[in-house]
């Protein structure tokens, strides 16, 4: 055996099974976007990714693993964006949040309204919910400075509120403004809360 040629063989193995994994949890997003989790199958996975159900069952362990992966994965991707948003500055804040909701906002929703029939869905949006309040803890620091407990918990809730997926739906998707609109109205709501002299 050639030196180097077990060591190329793991790294290639290993390249391939983090892209059959990946191929998984995309079909598996394709798959989420089209019907409710009850109605996916683990077949349905594996055919959609082009690979054995064995193989997904392998990887992952089971359906709820296979989108329990799948969730994580879009919590980071979601981080990942909503990260980007320089505290303290409305008008970057407003815009990561929004540019975040124009990509995973509908999806978010259609795990909201399946949350009690779906025990995936459960610790993602718990995490999600818990990820939301520190996000707006953090990106509006500023603001919540110094306020008397009372006063801190009632603005942080008005916060929280305001930036919540459920007011981008009722902006974006049912009264049908464009994303701009949607951000100028977004700002509008927030900026009698982030005023200076509060």
């Amino acid at each position: 055996m050639k030196a180097g040629t077990r060591p190329y063989r793991m790294t290639a193995r290993a390249t391939a099974a983090a892209n059959t994994a990946a191929a998984v949890l995309d079909a598996t997003w394709e798959l989420f976007e089209e019907k409710p989790i009850a109605d996916i199958t683990l077949a349905d996975i594996a055919s959609r990714s082009g690979v054995t159900t064995q193989t997904v069952l392998r990887r992952f362990g089971d359906k709820d693993g296979v989108f329990t992966a799948m969730f994580d994965r879009l919590a980071s991707d979601i981080a990942g964006r909503r990260d980007q948003a320089v505290a303290d500055a409305l008008d970057d804040v407003v815009a990561a949040l929004v540019a975040n909701y124009e990509i995973t906002g509908r999806l978010t929703l259609k795990m909201l309204a399946e949350e009690a029939t779906a025990p995936a869905l459960h610790g993602i949006l718990t995490t999600g919910r818990e990820y939301h309040r520190e996000w707006c803890t953090r990106v509006f620091a500023a603001t919540l400075k110094d306020l008397p407990d009372a006063d801190h918990d009632r603005r942080l809730a008005q916060l929280i509120a305001i930036c919540d997926v459920r007011t981008w739906e009722v902006l974006r998707i049912a009264s049908k403004l464009s994303q701009p609109e949607t951000e100028r109205a977004l700002r509008e709501m927030l900026a009698p809360l982030v005023r200076p002299d509060r």
